[in-house]
């Protein structure tokens, strides 16, 4: 199993409390950004294309500590830029355990080896790496060469260590699906606990805006990768998103599940979008336009988000919004293989993968002026 049960427990009893107190919105995952900077520049992101001197503040722990008190979500994630930059990251990971916070610190794991000493192991505490495909498919999604092999050595050596270890791929348009599930195969492999997995949301920051993938095709790509699965294959998320992915299920939007903390304040509405910022997490839930976003709403912006940062918590509040839910989910665990002779074709289908239109360029990690093209 990839969740640990006592981690299930607490975000099963979490969500059963907030529907017991009559709450429709409610927060499952606080995304904590305690900074912008990054040592990479990858061509699909559009979190570090600010100024430099946005790119230089950070969040105290005191700050960070007041945001998830705030909040009061069971789980946090730490993306960034890159956590591992920030000088405080190991007293802002310590005060988190010491509050019982499940915490997946996502990583490009070309620090840890350096920065692990700062850790020590815990069932809260999970490295999330970041690892887009096998070593050529990652290299070029990082637009850097030895990127996947600097990575894995850090999985390797938190593994040894005894911490947790997940991965966390996103996929774009020109991906491999026979490439994709034998990466899976290669992180089982290598011991990781489980895997994590989305569609790329089209940033428009992003200097990359052309191999981003529209709903029909992310529901074709991931119901290639995700049926007829092998059974040593372990994920560590919500199996029904995994089914919202592969086509199998439809969720509308809850930006809300997990909400995003950074250096302007609470982003709104979510953690792709910047359509402003609240003081507090109440001023968030209170002034944000909800019906405004969404598939449903009509906002292109959203016209082909299927993120887990929007749709995984709504998967989540379907396994425990009725019987008829949690019957779902517990056959999805049980019954893994998702055995499909269609799409078994679809792996047969020649595929182009985006690094064959070009190769590969290393860009100037954390640039200083915001670029766009």
């Amino acid at each position: 199993m990839a969740v640990p049960l006592s981690q299930m427990w607490t975000v099963a009893t979490y969500v059963l409390r907030q529907k017991m107190k009559g709450r429709k919105r409610y927060p499952l995952v606080l995304m904590l950004e305690p900074l912008f900077r990054c040592n990479l520049a990858c061509a699909g992101c559009g979190k570090i294309q600010y100024p430099g001197h946005v790119l230089k503040m950070e969040l105290t722990p005191e700050e960070c500590f007041k945001a998830v008190e705030e909040c009061g979500t069971p789980t946090v994630a730490i993306p960034g830029g890159e956590p591992l930059l920030h000088p405080g990251i190991g007293e802002i990971v310590e005060g988190l355990v010491a509050r019982k916070k499940y915490i997946y610190l996502c990583t490009n794991a070309l620090l840890l080896k350096q920065k692990i000493d700062q850790f020590r192991p815990s069932k809260y505490l999970t490295f999330s790496v970041h690892l887009d495909g096998q070593r050529e498919h990652h290299d070029f999604s990082v637009c850097l060469e030895g990127g996947y092999d600097k990575a894995v050595e850090g999985v390797r050596e938190a593994l040894r260590r005894g911490f947790r270890v997940t991965t966390n791929t996103t996929l774009f348009d020109g991906a491999d699906p026979k490439s994709v599930r034998a990466f899976f195969d290669e992180m089982m492999e290598l011991g990781v606990e489980g895997m994590m997995l989305s569609p790329g949301y089209s940033y428009e920051k992003a200097p990359d805006q052309q191999h981003f993938l529209g709903r029909a095709r992310t529901r074709r790509l991931f119901r290639a990768i995700l049926s007829n699965r092998r059974t040593k294959w372990r994920f560590n998320m919500s199996p029904l998103f995994l089914e919202f992915l592969m086509g199998k299920r439809e969720y509308e939007c809850t930006p809300w599940g997990m909400p995003t903390y950074n250096v302007f304040g609470w982003q709104k509405p979510c953690y792709l979008l910047q359509d402003g910022y609240a003081d507090t997490f109440a001023e968030l839930l209170e002034s944000t336009e909800w019906a405004h976003y969404g598939f449903e709403s009509g906002n292109p912006k959203c016209a082909n988000c299927m993120v887990h940062s929007g749709y995984e918590a709504s998967a989540v509040n379907d396994t425990f919004g009725s019987l008829r839910g949690l019957w779902a989910t517990t056959r999805a665990m049980l019954f893994s293989r998702y055995q499909d002779p269609e799409a078994l074709e679809l792996l047969n289908e020649e595929v182009r993968p985006v690094h064959d239109f070009a190769s590969l360029v290393q860009l100037e990690s954390a640039p200083a002026q915001e670029t766009r093209s």
